[in-house]
C-alpha cells in the first residue's frame, strides 16, 4: 500500500480540485508522491472531459469587470458541478481571467469569444484545460459586456463561504454611483425579465390577455366587466416582470422608473446571471 496520510489527501484535493477518491488512487499509482499525483490526475482529467459531457453543472460563480473610470463593465458566468470547485481559487481565477479576456477583446457573441484566444489557445480549449484539471464539467456559456455609459455591478452571495452566485450588471446615461448600485440590488433581488414594457414581445402580451380573460370567465366575472379586469391583470404582469414599472426595493411606494426620474438619470439597460438558472 501507497505510504501517504490524510493531510496528502487533502494537499492533492486542494490542488487539483479532484474528489477524494479520484486524488486516493492518484497517489496509489505515485506511490504517495503528491507531484506525480498531480500529473496522473491531470492526464487523465483529460481523458475524461467528454465523459463529464452529460453532467450538470449548476454550480459555479459569476464575476465582473468595471472600468475605472465607469464606461464599461463584463459580467462572466462560469459553472462548475460542485461547490467544492466553486470555492476554489483555480476556478475563480479562471473565472477572473475570462472576464479580463472580455473587457480587453470586446468579442460579439459567445461563439466568438469560445474561439478566441487566450494564453495562446482558444477560450474553449482554456475551459477543457480547467474541466481536466479540476475534474469536473466546466461550462462558459453566456456573458454580458457594456460600454459607452454609466457601468456598475452588483454581486450577490448567497452562502457566505462560495463566490458570488447572482451577479447585475446595468448601465446608465450619466454618472450616478448610488442609484446604479441601489437599482443593480433590486434587479438581483428581483429578477426582472424584461427592462421596459416596450420591450415585452406582443406574442407574450396577447398571450396574457388570453389567459387573463379564460381566468376572469372561469371565476365568473360578468362580462362587462372583463375588459378592465383584462386590462388590471396584464398590467400586474408589466409590474411583476418589466424593471421599471416595479415597485423599488427600498420604497415600495415609489416605482423603479419614479426613482430613475427623480435622480434625473435614465436607465439603458441591464443584465442578471444566477449561475445555474
Amino acid at each position: 500500500m501507497a505510504n501517504y496520510t490524510a493531510a496528502d489527501v487533502k494537499k492533492l484535493r486542494e490542488l487539483t480540485g479532484a474528489g477524494m477518491m479520484d486524488c486516493k488512487k492518484a497517489l496509489d499509482e505515485a506511490e504517495g508522491n503528491v507531484d506525480k499525483a498531480v500529473e496522473i490526475l491531470r492526464v487523465k482529467g483529460q481523458k475524461g472531459v467528454a465523459k463529464r459531457e452529460s453532467r450538470t453543472a449548476s454550480n459555479g460563480a459569476v464575476v465582473a469587470l468595471i472600468a475605472d473610470d465607469n464606461t464599461s463593465g463584463v459580467l462572466v458566468e462560469l459553472k462548475c458541478e460542485t461547490d467544492f470547485v466553486a470555492k476554489g481559487d483555480k476556478f475563480q481565477a479562471a473565472a477572473a481571467a475570462i472576464a479580463a479576456h472580455v473587457a480587453a477583446t470586446s468579442p460579439a457573441d459567445i461563439d466568438a469569444l469560445l474561439a478566441s484566444e487566450i494564453d495562446g489557445v482558444t477560450v474553449r480549449a482554456f475551459v477543457d484545460e480547467k474541466n481536466a484539471e479540476l475534474g469536473e464539467k466546466i461550462v462558459l456559456d453566456r456573458f454580458a459586456q457594456f460600454t459607452g455609459g454609466f457601468v456598475a455591478t452588483y454581486l450577490h452571495r448567497t452562502m457566505p463561504d462560495l463566490p458570488p452566485q447572482v451577479g447585475v450588471l446595468v448601465e446608465l446615461d450619466k454618472a450616478e454611483a448610488d442609484v446604479a448600485k441601489d437599482v443593480a440590488q433590486h434587479i438581483a433581488a428581483f429578477s426582472p425579465t424584461f427592462l421596459s414594457r416596450e420591450d415585452v414581445p406582443a406574442e407574450t402580451v396577447e398571450n396574457e390577455r388570453r389567459v387573463a380573460e379564460a381566468t376572469a370567465k372561469e371565476e365568473g366575472k360578468p362580462e362587462g366587466a372583463l375588459p378592465k379586469i383584462v386590462e388590471g391583470r396584464v398590467n400586474g404582469f408589466f409590474k411583476e416582470n418589466c424593471l421599471l414599472d416595479q415597485a423599488f426595493a427600498k420604497d415600495n411606494k415609489k416605482s423603479v422608473q419614479k426613482v430613475l426620474d427623480e435622480a434625473g438619470v435614465t436607465l439603458k439597460r441591464f443584465a442578471r446571471f444566477r449561475v445555474g438558472a
